[in-house]
C-alpha cells in the first residue's frame, strides 16, 4: 500500500525489497520563474533539499521516487535550477528515480539521473505516471496507479468568511472506461505537490478544471485527505 507520511506531501511504498519515499512535483528552481513574472521570492532550494533528505531518513527509505516535474523549466535546466538539481542529487543518501513529467523534458541532458518513460512505469504492485498524458499499459497493470501533475488543493472557508488553501491527497476507485489499454489497477492516488510555491487545482471550487486528460472521469468516489491524514470526504463537496 501507498502510505502517506503524516504531515508531509510524501508517501512510502515497498517496491520489491526496497522501501521508497514517493513525492511529486518538486519543481526545482521555481523561484527563478516567479521572479521573471515579477514575484520577489528568495530561493528555498536548501529548505526543499534538507526537508527531502530528512524525510528519507525518517521513512527509512532506500530510494526516492519523484512522480514527475522534479525540474521546473520545461527546457533544459540551467543556472540556479541546474545547481539546485545537482546539489539535491549529491545530498540524497539514496538513489532517485524520476518518472518523467511535462517539465522534465531535457533534465537528463543537464544532470545524471535515472528517468523513466513519460507514460509511466510499474514498480512492484504500484504504477507511477506523472499524469500529464495517458499512462501506459504497464503503469496501469499494478494494483494502484499513482500520479502527480494536478497539485490538488481545497479551498476551505471559515465561519467568518475567511478562507485558506490546503494541499490534499485524492484517493478513489480507478474507472477503467476512459483508457484504451487494459487496466488492472483498482485504485487511483493523486499526490499533492511537494513544492508549496507551485499553485494547484482547487478541486472543490466551481470553474477549476483538472489538468490531467483522464480526470475527473477516471476517479470514482474521490476522497480528499489533508496532509495530516484528516479525511475531508468527497472532494467536490468539501
Amino acid at each position: 500500500m501507498l502510505e502517506p507520511v503524516a504531515g508531509e506531501p510524501a508517501a512510502t511504498v515497498d517496491v520489491g525489497d526496497e522501501r521508497a519515499l514517493v513525492v511529486a512535483d518538486y519543481h526545482a528552481g521555481i523561484e527563478t520563474a516567479l521572479r521573471y513574472d515579477g514575484v520577489e521570492v528568495d530561493s528555498r532550494a536548501a529548505e526543499r533539499r534538507e526537508r527531502l533528505c530528512s524525510l528519507v531518513e525518517r521513512a527509512g527509505a532506500r530510494r526516492v521516487v519523484v512522480v514527475g516535474d522534479l525540474a521546473h523549466d520545461i527546457g533544459r535546466p540551467a543556472g540556479e535550477e541546474r545547481e539546485e538539481l545537482a546539489d539535491l542529487l549529491d545530498a540524497l543518501p539514496v538513489p532517485l528515480t524520476l518518472v518523467r513529467g511535462n517539465h522534465d523534458g531535457e533534465i537528463d541532458e543537464a544532470v545524471d539521473i535515472d528517468v523513466t518513460d513519460g507514460a509511466g512505469v510499474r514498480m512492484n504492485h504500484v504504477g507511477f505516471a506523472h499524469g500529464h498524458t495517458w499512462p501506459s499499459e504497464e503503469a496501469l497493470s499494478g494494483d494502484v496507479l499513482c500520479i502527480g501533475h494536478e497539485h490538488p488543493a481545497v479551498r476551505i472557508e471559515d465561519s467568518v468568511g475567511g478562507s485558506r488553501i490546503e494541499r490534499v491527497w485524492l484517493r478513489g476507485e480507478l474507472n477503467p472506461e476512459p483508457f484504451d489499454v487494459p487496466v488492472m489497477a483498482s485504485e487511483l492516488v493523486v499526490c499533492p505537490a511537494y513544492n508549496d510555491l507551485s499553485g494547484g487545482t482547487w478541486v472543490n471550487t466551481e470553474g477549476q478544471e483538472f489538468l490531467s486528460p483522464f480526470l475527473p472521469d477516471a476517479l470514482v468516489d474521490g476522497q480528499a485527505y489533508l496532509l495530516d491524514g484528516a479525511r475531508l470526504g468527497d472532494y467536490e463537496s468539501v
